[in-house]
């Protein structure tokens, strides 16, 4: 069976509900103050294995309260942490996070997710990865180093899944290592200078990454579901209507479904379609990790 091995960021999120977003220099009164695991690599890892993938996390950590607390729950959730690195040194990243009506704005400390170098990366996918396997990985790591572990696990003979998040440039010379490439609006139109909106300039953004070199992609709209393409064919799948209370970890449910979908062979549309499901659930509960559908919900 196939795994899905995710090169990721591990943060303990720190969310707290408001009635309305403060102004400069003004305090206002909060609720509902939550302290959970999170981060979008283990977010990702996360979902992958509650939908029943075989997964792995490749990471680095602080020897914190937070960092146990991290490795703690992943293990629970039947994440492999033997290649989570714990720091002597470093501090474990914390997001946190301000919600508002069910829209978010999060402030990031990456700490130890910026440890791991490509070398790191390599030895561990080399003990542990075999051809065939998922890999997924996002922009919360070091830069160079998540670039050079597309190129590392496709040299592995690896399937590869990138999500650009938080939105920076992909170095063309990185598009031709990406199997399926996974955007928001935002990446998507910081990648191509097209917001996607419609299904015109969904199809022409779409286009503009392929012929950079990435084989698929997905770009997620929202409420309005997303769009992908299977060859020169386009398709969409629309959202599902649910009352949304959290949107924290939406769009990290909906890739690391869809990554374990693939680790199935489902075919694309099928996938597209379980993880707009999964991410459907998430966003009626509050928290990252803990709003995550398990397989028999979705």
């Amino acid at each position: 069976m196939k795994q899905v091995i995710v090169f990721g960021s591990l943060n303990m999120d720190l969310t707290i509900q408001c009635e309305r977003m403060p102004q400069q220099g003004e305090t206002v009164e909060g609720s509902n103050f939550l302290s959970n695991p999170g981060g979008k690599g283990g977010n990702q890892a996360v979902a992958a294995a509650k939908f029943g993938a075989s997964t792995r996390m490749i990471a680095c950590v602080g020897q914190d309260v937070f960092g146990k607390k991290l490795l703690e729950v992943l293990q629970g959730y039947r994440v492999d942490c033997a290649e989570v690195r714990q720091s002597e040194t470093g501090q474990t990243g914390v997001a946190v996070i301000t919600c508002h009506r069910g829209d978010n704005r999060i402030i990031l400390s990456p700490g130890t997710n910026h440890e791991l170098q490509a070398a790191d990366v390599q030895a561990a996918l080399k003990r542990v990865a075999s051809p065939g396997d998922i890999f997924v990985t996002q922009y919360e790591c070091e830069q160079n180093t998540v670039l050079a572990s597309l190129e590392l696990a496709r040299e592995l003979g690896m399937y590869t899944i990138f999500n650009p998040a938080p939105a920076k440039i992909i170095p063309e010379k990185y598009y031709p290592f990406i199997d399926l490439l996974i955007v928001n609006q935002v990446e998507a139109e910081y990648q191509t200078g097209i917001l996607p909106q419609e299904e015109e300039s969904c199809r022409e953004a779409i286009q503009s990454m392929r012929r950079l070199g990435a084989g698929q992609v997905v770009i997620t709209l929202g409420s309005r579901g997303s769009m992908f393409n299977i060859g020169e064919e386009m398709y969409s799948v629309p959202a599902l209507r649910v009352e949304a209370v959290d949107t924290t970890a939406a769009g990290d449910t909906f890739i690391g479904v869809l990554a374990a979908c693939l680790a199935e062979n489902k075919d694309m549309e099928e996938s597209v379609r379980c993880a707009t499901r999964a991410a459907a659930i998430t966003i009626t509960r509050y928290g990252a990790q803990q709003s995550i559908p398990y397989r028999e919900e979705v």
